[in-house]
Parts: C-alpha cells; sequence; structure tokens
C-alpha cells in the first residue's frame, strides 16, 4: 500500500512539474515510536510496619481532636436604646464543651428609665443531635421583674435552612406555670464585613403572673434590624431600630398600671465575643 501511494504522490508531481524527490518530501512524517521509561527508583513495597505507622492503634500517639475542650463567650447585644431617657439592654450566650456535649450560659438585662426591667440567666447542658442542632435542659432564674423564681427549661437551637439561627425553649415554673420563648435571627453579608441583623422574638405564658404584669397567651413580641461594621470578626459596633409590643391581657395589665406598652426606639451598641 505503501508503494502505491508514493507512486501516486511520484505521477501526480509528474504532471504538475515537480521533481518527485521534492513531492515525497510533502508528505507527512510519521511521529517516532517511544518507550515509556521506568523510574530510576522503583516505588517500595507497602509493607506491614508502613501500615502500623501510618495507622497508630495507640490513642495517645493519635489523638482525635473532638476530644478537646473549648469555650466560646458572644456579646450579641450591648446596646443603648433611645426613647424618652433611654435605657440600656444586654444579651449574653457562652458555651464550654467539645462538639457534642457543652454547657451552656445565657443571661439577659435591660433597664428603662434608670430601672432595671428584667434580669435572668439561664444553664443548660447541650447535645448535638444532628450536624447544625442541639437539644438543651437546665435551669432559668429570673431576677427581675417581681420576686426571683426559678424554671426548668428545655429546648432546641440551631441553624435551619437558609442560615436562620433559631432558638426554642419551652419552661416549666412553680405552681404549674409555664412559658415558651422563640427566637429567629438572620445575619445578611452586605459586603465582607457589613452585615445586616434582623430579629423577632415571642413570648408566650400559660398563666396570668399579676406580680408580673403579664397576661396568658401570647405575651409580647420584639422585632429588630440592626446594621454592625465589623472593624475585626470580634469587635463589631452596630446601629439599628427595635420595635418591641405588650399584646392582649399582658397590654391590658400595662395600660391599667399607666405603663407604656411599647414603640419604636434607636438602637446603638456593640458585638464582641472571644
Amino acid at each position: 500500500m505503501r508503494a502505491m501511494h508514493c507512486t501516486r504522490v511520484a505521477m501526480t508531481a509528474v504532471l504538475l512539474g515537480l521533481p518527485a524527490a521534492l513531492a515525497a518530501q510533502q508528505e507527512p512524517a510519521k511521529p517516532a515510536k517511544t518507550s515509556l521509561q521506568e523510574p530510576k527508583e522503583p516505588i517500595p513495597t507497602l509493607t506491614d510496619a508502613d501500615r502500623a505507622a501510618a495507622f497508630p492503634t495507640d490513642v495517645e500517639e493519635h489523638a482525635v481532636h473532638d476530644r478537646t475542650v473549648n469555650y466560646f463567650v458572644l456579646f450579641d447585644r450591648l446596646e443603648w436604646q433611645g426613647a424618652g431617657s433611654g435605657g440600656a439592654k444586654l444579651e449574653n450566650t457562652s458555651w464550654i464543651g467539645g462538639d457534642i456535649n457543652r454547657l451552656w450560659l445565657r443571661a439577659e438585662g435591660g433597664s428603662d428609665d434608670g430601672r432595671v426591667e428584667g434580669a435572668l440567666v439561664h444553664a443548660l447542658w447541650g447535645r448535638s443531635f444532628s450536624r447544625w442542632w442541639d437539644v438543651v435542659a437546665g435551669v432559668r432564674q429570673d431576677f427581675r421583674p417581681g420576686d426571683p423564681q426559678t424554671w426548668a427549661a428545655v429546648g432546641i437551637q440551631g441553624l435551619a435552612p437558609y442560615w436562620f439561627e433559631v432558638e426554642a425553649t419551652g419552661y416549666l415554673g412553680a405552681g404549674r406555670r409555664t412559658h415558651a420563648r422563640f427566637e429567629v435571627e438572620y445575619d445578611l453579608l452586605l459586603t465582607n464585613r457589613l452585615v445586616l441583623q434582623p430579629l423577632v422574638e415571642l413570648e408566650i405564658y400559660g398563666k396570668d403572673d399579676p406580680e408580673r404584669g403579664i397576661g396568658a397567651g401570647l405575651s409580647s413580641i420584639e422585632t429588630g434590624l440592626r446594621l454592625r461594621y465589623e472593624v475585626r470578626r470580634e469587635l463589631a459596633p452596630y446601629v439599628g431600630v427595635t420595635w418591641d409590643r405588650k399584646l392582649f391581657g399582658t397590654a391590658d395589665r400595662a395600660r391599667t398600671v399607666g405603663k407604656d406598652v411599647g414603640g419604636a426606639r434607636l438602637a446603638f451598641g456593640l458585638r464582641t465575643w472571644f
């Protein structure tokens, strides 16, 4: 076949008036065959000693990181709310423990017109039951308003789809009093450092509590919109607006004693963690 091809090329060259040698040079050359080269130093065969060194059975030689005890302290709100004479508000969440089991501490407080309107703390044991969710149980101690009271607490907290942070807690107190709190917040990244945080919080009580001016049912709602600038990830001043409202029986009791049932306020504060 190659001889026939060369003959055709030569005949074509003659007809075109070209030398046969020149026509033969127009034929594309075939690439030379290459052979794979063996490595200069062959890879040694894997032995049992190599496997034992890579995967030791002694725990002290191969420690796992999920047994490390860590901690986190977050002051989500250290703010001043302006309305009339204004008031301060504090909200702290802390934990210490590992990846699965943790001790959670929550503290909240607020003042209005120079008077402490509310102060409470939680001590909760939390256990992770899925990748993004914890179940928590423990106690809550209220200091204000009214006389101190203690509640048993149980709830869930975690990250819902689309990155909504959810916290739902139920409480059982003396005299079979019941209480439930629901809080949802979201961090919307406008830029790499500018974050807009909307928040909604609801409170529900099972019984009237005249001493603290609380009516049964849906008691109050609070919403907020805070814009913070993260100077560093752990240090972020913010400005925002909040709106809270006492509802139904709780609002009626507030009106009876001449208290405000709620409204909008400007907020200035600092968010920090370590």
